[in-house]
């Protein structure tokens, strides 16, 4: 019984146990996803409330604030 209650305990305390997790960066080498422009990307379908001209930044900045003003609680109350 005394082996049983030891063997629990060290499996037990493995179990709570966590290696350490160090991320190695190679120098010059950047291992992510490259980025884009945000207004450079397909508009999504989103029952056509979504739409701007790729690459148009003004038109893509005209619709961020057009959605922006939907999710704004004084606005959308007086509609």
């Amino acid at each position: 019984m005394k082996k049983l209650l030891m063997l629990i305990a060290v499996f037990g305390l493995a179990a709570c146990g966590e290696p350490d997790q160090v991320v190695v960066y190679k120098q010059g080498k950047y291992q992510g996803k490259p980025d884009t422009r945000p207004w450079d990307n397909e508009p999504l379908a989103l029952g056509g409330s979504a739409k701007w001209t790729k690459g148009d930044r003004a038109s893509w900045e005209t619709q961020i604030k057009a959605r922006q003003m939907t999710q704004h609680e004084d606005k959308r109350i007086y509609q």
